[in-house]
């Protein structure tokens, strides 16, 4: 089950000046970069090296390997630390805030290590190819966009609940059919909360350019631009990935 969903305070943030806007942009950009770079690093490193890989997958009795201990910890880890992230910004320092936020994105890229088992590594690279273009495509489209997405940010939450919804439900009725038009529409979702989010970014932010909250808002903005392009990743992939 993805455990990716979002759960940020982004909503919640108020506009700024434009000196502030691009400094927060600018910010967040650099730090969801950051956050993906140590992600695919550290799937990579737990998917080939074998010492490493032995944590995660243990023989079973069947010949065969199944989930360790810490392979469940990894999976639902993530979604502890986006919702410490937002619930506790206004107590984190932002030192506190900067390493929990650099820790998920390590901890998650474990987790995503088994896609290289479930995945062949030629589809996971074209797809996640195609993510960027397409997350790129859509953030130009926010920040230059002039129309007010606020009434379809409303609307895409709401299908994200929908959709958080039905993957808990279809968990236990393990339909390819609903799975597939899940996918479809998550997809679509987060196409939408991309441009969605970077135009909200760019209206957040407080008077002091180079505040502490301002940076802290930086972080946050990273945390919901990454689970933007992992999620839509992690859609496309059910829907485009070549399984092994």
């Amino acid at each position: 089950m993805n455990t990716n969903f979002r759960n940020t305070p982004i909503e919640k943030m108020e506009s700024t000046t434009i000196t502030s806007q691009n400094t927060v942009l600018r910010s967040a950009f650099a730090w969801m970069s950051l956050a993906m770079v140590l992600t695919t690093l550290s799937a990579i490193v737990f998917a080939y090296v074998p010492q490493l890989t032995s944590l995660l997958l243990e023989p079973n009795e069947f010949g065969g390997f199944a989930p360790s201990t810490l392979a469940y910890v990894v999976m639902f880890a993530p979604l502890l630390f986006v919702l410490a992230m937002s619930f506790g910004i206004n107590k984190m320092s932002l030192p506190v805030l900067i390493g929990t936020f650099v820790a998920y994105s390590i901890i998650n890229g474990i987790s995503f290590s088994f896609i290289f088992f479930v995945y062949n590594i030629g589809s996971i690279y074209k797809v996640f190819l195609s993510t960027a273009g397409l997350f790129a495509l859509m953030a130009i489209a926010g920040y230059t966009t002039k129309t007010d997405l606020t009434k379809m940010g409303s609307l895409l939450m709401i299908g994200l609940i929908g959709i958080v919804i039905a993957s808990l439900i279809n968990l236990f009725m393990r339909s390819p059919g609903m799975d597939y038009i899940i996918s479809i529409i998550g997809v679509i979702i987060f196409t939408g909360l991309t441009a969605y989010d970077v135009q909200k970014i760019k209206n957040i932010g407080e008077q002091a350019g180079d505040s502490t909250e301002s940076r802290k808002y930086a972080v946050m903005g990273a945390l919901t631009l990454y689970l933007d392009f992992i999620n839509l990743f992690l859609f496309l992939l059910r829907l485009f990935g070549g399984r092994k």
